[in-house]
């Protein structure tokens, strides 16, 4: 093969050419495309000439520059020229012999379709960071070439070694993997291992994070059983991703429990959390809600910060938002966050999720919600049921692009046999001496028919007691005593319209009051009280039934 005559032909060569042999050039060597007038002087400067491009010997450059270079020609990609490099890398390759046999790299690599394409064209093409059978990675750039009025064509392959770049980004995907690896282990860890299981609630919960090409974000949820039958559910989203995200969510995550021991309105838990949140960091902003089901009320009330609306179906399968109220996202501060209820009726299913479950890039936001609530009126089943169809009807797949928590909860109607494990009864309290020992004729009347054991009974008739009377001699009108039982244990509770909250303390042996909350502490499994949404208080106690 006749090197020089292909190379001759490489793009830019015949114009050269042309310019240096056109009889239309002006005597000083210019024509309409000549230089300016500066340059001309400057060419004819008494300096050394200097030889131009044209003048330089093609081969001897190409088998001087460290990229490999090769020229094929023809339909079947015969080899016409290899350079130095090229055969220090691969060793010699024999010219005129067809390409796929006498440089099989090429074939390794994949390369000749690309050529095919290259060919067929006349356009150049790129084929970037691949690894060749000598273990070093370069970037191939394929340019056609043509042969006179024949019109022949040929490929001048040229590939720069990028390894350095490949094994830096290598190094860098290996980095990030394992950050990743990092933030999901801790995201994880930080979430709940078991959820607690209220005694009037079902309820399950989903954690998917983001695929692989998605740092994880600050996705979380919880389920706290506050005594006396209640419940808070929490989730949340910490804006940004990555290990930082997941922190500040374990942070939320504990303050919300601790928060949530002081029983107090969902409202009055987001505002402590909004200035705790301007504490962690004051560049991260979170989403959240905040929810407590109260089955003596048979309805969830919420607070929400910033966060998607609440879900729930009812026992026909209607689905309504919770959407209001709601307030900016924790963080912002400067912002007063007010409670909304929404019905939660035996046989309702609630839903709590992260936008992860309904936004996407190429649709609005409520069309997503909207979707959701189509999936959720038509979903039966156990809340994990209900949890994994959620997620598979919006599309979530190892490889989505945002991290996912569902929190599903049921207020199960309950019939038959089971139906007698839950029950409830309730006396008002009216003043004078004759309270006291009412209550506590009620009480044992409704352990008794409750067929609790004996020890039980009078523990629940001497607790009885010592609320009543601590009612009855701090608090104030309307007063009311309710008598709860559930399939693990028994709620005493009484509700006055005095809101100062009573506390346990030490009583020196010449007090004469004291020692009724001493009392019921000691002898409950666990006591707590609360106030209450109209103003007053709520006190309560509770023991756990023995195991039949």
């Amino acid at each position: 093969m006749n090197f020089t005559r292909w190379s001759a032909r490489l793009p830019g060569t015949q114009r050269r050419a042309a310019a240096r042999t056109d009889p239309a050039l002006s005597p000083d060597g210019r024509g309409d495309g000549s230089v300016p007038a500066a340059r001309a002087e400057q060419l004819t400067d008494e300096a050394p000439p200097v030889p131009a491009v044209d003048d330089l010997p093609t081969r001897d450059v190409l088998d001087r520059v460290p990229a490999l270079v090769a020229l094929v020609h023809g339909p079947d990609h015969r080899v016409a020229y290899v350079n130095d490099a090229y055969a220090t890398a691969f060793g010699t390759r024999p010219l005129g012999r067809r390409a796929r046999e006498a440089l099989p790299e090429l074939d390794a690599l994949g390369l000749f379709p690309l050529l095919d394409q290259v060919q067929r064209s006349g356009r150049p093409r790129t084929l970037k960071s691949r690894k060749a059978p000598d273990g070093r990675s370069y970037t191939f750039t394929c340019t056609p070439v043509t042969e006179g009025d024949r019109g022949d064509r040929g490929v001048l392959v040229f590939a720069t070694d990028v390894t350095d770049h490949a094994e830096a980004a290598a190094r860098l995907r290996a980095s990030e993997r394992r950050q990743r690896e990092t933030a999901v282990t801790l995201q994880r860890s930080l979430l709940p291992q078991e959820l607690e299981e209220p005694d009037d609630l079902r309820v399950a919960a989903t954690y998917h994070p983001g695929g692989t090409e998605a740092a994880v974000g600050g996705d979380w949820y919880d389920v706290i059983t506050l005594g006396g039958g209640r419940t808070a559910l929490v989730i949340g989203d910490v804006m940004g991703r990555g290990v930082r995200a997941a922190a500040v969510m374990g942070q939320l995550r504990t303050a919300v429990r601790a928060y949530a021991r002081l029983d107090l309105p969902p409202h009055e838990v987001l505002q402590l959390l909004d200035g705790l949140a301007t504490e962690i960091d004051a560049n991260q902003i979170a989403t959240c809600v905040y929810a407590i089901h109260d089955p003596n009320e048979g309805r969830l009330v919420y607070a929400s910060a910033g966060h998607l609306p609440i879900l729930v179906r009812d026992e026909t399968g209607t689905v309504q938002r919770a959407d209001e109220p709601t307030g900016p996202p924790l963080g912002t501060g400067g912002w007063i966050h007010a409670s909304g209820s929404i019905a939660l009726t035996p046989g309702s299913t609630a839903v709590l999720y992260t936008d992860g479950l309904v936004e996407r890039r190429n649709q609005d936001l409520d069309e997503g919600i909207a979707a959701l609530e189509r999936a959720l009126s038509g979903a039966t089943g156990s809340p994990q049921v209900i949890c994994d169809r959620l997620v598979r009807s919006a599309g979530v797949t190892p490889d989505h692009d945002d991290d996912v928590a569902v929190l599903v909860l049921q207020h199960p109607a309950r019939k038959g046999p089971e139906a007698e494990l839950f029950r409830n009864a309730g006396l008002e309290l009216l003043g004078g001496v004759e309270a006291a020992p009412r209550a506590r004729a009620f009480a044992s009347g409704v352990l008794a028919s409750w067929r609790f054991p004996a020890d039980l009974h009078d523990l629940g008739v001497l607790a009885t007691s010592e609320l009543v009377a601590n009612s009855l001699q701090h608090g104030t009108p309307p007063m009311r005593l309710r008598l709860r039982r559930t399939d693990r244990r028994l709620i005493i509770e009484v509700t006055d319209g005095d809101d100062h909250l009573p506390r346990r303390r030490r009583a020196d042996p010449g007090d004469e009051s004291g020692r009724g909350i001493a009392i019921v502490a000691t002898i409950a499994t666990n006591w707590g009280s609360r106030r209450t949404p109209g103003g007053g208080k709520s006190v309560w106690c509770e023991f756990v039934l023995p195991k039949p």
